[in-house]
């Protein structure tokens, strides 16, 4: 997750059920542990741990449990450092949430299920800019249809135009978008018979 140095955050992403009370809290612990004045990565606390990274004046965090393997923990922290100049111009604030989800496809596309990905920073790429088969195909059958109801309703259109100068040189009212016409009648004799 990525958060300020007071601890609000701006991405979030989940990996394992938790709620968002208990996130806030995690979150708005995080910068008092800070003043420890240590110069490690990371920090623990009786339940969990801090690896984290400070980008400018962010944070990069991830909170783990104090059993997963740290080392494992500081890669998966770096490969999200490293995701983050590919869709974000500038570490500040507002870059970053104007790309969240961007952020956040690629973030999953690392942790899966609370467990880290074996894959690397080319491969993410691919992943999150690949289109799916399905995708194309749905794609082209919607063009397809719009284009065939364009057709039709011009179709339909030179129809009506025809039967409106053919009536105009009989002499008879044009068909079309007229009043009720017989439909009303029609709906007006059936209602009267049944009731």
């Amino acid at each position: 997750m990525f958060c300020t140095k007071a601890g609000k955050a701006i991405v979030s992403r989940q990996f394992v059920e938790m709620t968002r009370t208990r996130i806030e809290g995690l979150l708005a612990a995080f910068p008092k542990l800070m003043n420890t004045g240590k110069q490690h990565t990371f920090v623990e606390t009786e339940s969990v741990r801090y690896v984290y990274q400070p980008m400018e004046k962010l944070y990069m965090v991830l909170i783990t449990t104090k059993n997963s393997n740290i080392l494992e923990d500081l890669e998966t922290l770096r490969l999200f450092s490293r995701v983050i100049p590919e869709y974000c111009r500038a570490l500040e604030e507002n870059e970053i949430s104007e790309h969240c989800f961007d952020l956040i496809f690629a973030f999953d596309e690392i942790v899966a299920l609370g467990y880290r990905e074996n894959v690397n920073l080319a491969q993410i790429r691919t992943f999150t800019e690949m289109d799916s088969h399905e995708e194309k195909v749905f794609r082209a059958v919607r063009e397809t249809q719009e284009r065939e109801a364009k057709a039709e309703m011009r179709r339909k259109a030179k129809e009506l135009q025809q039967a409106r100068r053919d009536a105009e040189r009989q002499g008879k009212k044009a068909p079309g978008f007229g009043g009720f016409g017989m439909y009303h009648h029609a709906l007006y004799y059936y209602y009267y018979f049944f009731f």
